[in-house]
């Protein structure tokens, strides 16, 4: 879970950087898939997580963003 929040606090603090802040945000999303794919459920599909990485990565930047 550590690596989680790390993740997503970097993506929030280089969100003045796309590229950057793109990186942690996708880095992020992938901890968000170990969590849920760790979590012991039987319904954890890896082939559909990843198909949704973007979207999970563009939910991350769209929520650290200030408003």
């Amino acid at each position: 879970m550590t690596n989680l929040i790390e993740a997503v606090h970097s993506a929030g603090k280089n969100i003045d950087s796309p590229k950057t802040s793109r990186v942690y945000a996708v880095a992020a999303a992938l901890e968000v898939i170990c969590a849920h794919a760790a979590s012991g459920s039987t319904s954890v599909n890896l082939g559909h997580e990843f198909e949704q990485l973007s979207t999970y990565a563009d939910h991350i930047q769209e929520a650290l963003k200030s408003k």
